[in-house]
């Protein structure tokens, strides 16, 4: 890490619990920003493989050994794991006082490390905003990404905001009681929007059913077809818009009070699948609301649709 006057002290030994697709990504950032990733625990044949593929030097061992010898300790498992993991090693006073023991969880502050935090251990919550898929582009995307770091003190936020730096992040403050709706916010802007852009998808390859391109029948259910090529340029673009422009980004019949319109959308949307109509109800009703529409379009989208009616 990075001291107050530039110097870089002894580089940090790390142990990581477990080899998952965060703790490995983060394993290869800070080895690139010169710690040493001394060993990990793996316990599945494709975390085994996951560890093997991207800390090849790295032992793997049970994850007491893990805990037992390193400077600093990350916690990378799923949020329901955390507290009986955390729990166990406090119990088996595996973890050396000392230790900065950092957790990956969103959802959690520093609270579900207090049996470790009692034994002497600095204890950090480091949860990078981004998602994970196991490609190598996880490790890309931590350099320039945001961290939401919340810790005991300023000497913790200190140590946390320069494990950050050193692997290319931007780090920033959450406060220990609003965690659950700073994670809420990230699913809410993450897996909805994937949840939204699949349903779109799905809507535009049954649009596109049977049409053909040079012979060849355009639309198939693989991903990277034709649908995802149309909607793609319009998703960014719409992201984009609405990180620059806020409010004014929203288009669309729904923004224009056409209610005319958003009754064809339900009625079409209905004939493929009742849970895309659904959906796009209840994404339609908050654009309204944000959008302030006028009441023809909120009676739209709240009454029946022409199929619906009985």
């Amino acid at each position: 890490m990075v001291q107050p006057d530039g110097l870089r002290p002894a580089r940090l030994t790390v142990g990581i619990v477990s080899a998952g697709r965060v703790g490995t990504a983060l394993g290869v950032a800070l080895e690139r920003a010169e710690h040493v990733v001394v060993s990990c625990s793996a316990i599945s044949r494709r975390s085994r493989e996951r560890a093997e593929r991207r800390l090849p030097d790295t032992r793997v061992l049970p994850v007491p050994d893990v805990a037992a010898n390193v400077e600093l300790l990350i916690l990378a498992v799923p949020d329901v794991e955390l507290a009986s993991l955390v729990a166990g090693l406090a119990a088996t006073g595996a973890v050396r006082p000392g230790t900065i023991v950092v957790h990956t969880s969103g959802a959690n502050g520093i609270g579900v490390l207090a049996p470790l935090a009692a034994l002497g251990c600095i204890p950090l919550a480091i949860h990078p905003a981004m998602t994970f898929t196991g490609s190598d582009e996880d490790v890309i995307r931590l350099s320039g990404a945001c961290f939401g770091i919340t810790a005991a003190d300023e000497v913790g936020s200190a140590v946390a905001q320069s494990l950050v730096l050193e692997i290319g992040g931007e780090p920033f403050g959450v406060r220990e009681e609003d965690r659950a709706l700073y994670h809420a916010a990230l699913a809410h802007g993450g897996n909805h929007l994937t949840t939204v852009l699949l349903d779109a998808v799905e809507a535009l390859r049954s649009a596109l059913r049977g049409q053909e391109l040079l012979g060849q029948e355009a639309v198939g259910d693989a991903p990277g077809g034709i649908a995802e090529r149309v909607i793609g340029p319009l998703a960014r673009a719409s992201l984009e818009n609405a990180l620059q422009r806020g409010q004014a980004a929203l288009t669309g019949p729904v923004a224009r009070g056409d209610a005319a319109m958003v009754t064809a959308h339900l009625r079409a949307l209905e004939s493929v699948d009742s849970a895309l109509a659904q959906a796009y109800r209840a994404d339609s009703l908050r654009t309204a609301q944000r959008a302030h529409a006028p009441v023809e379009v909120f009676t739209a989208l709240t009454g029946p649709t022409e199929g619906e009616r009985p």
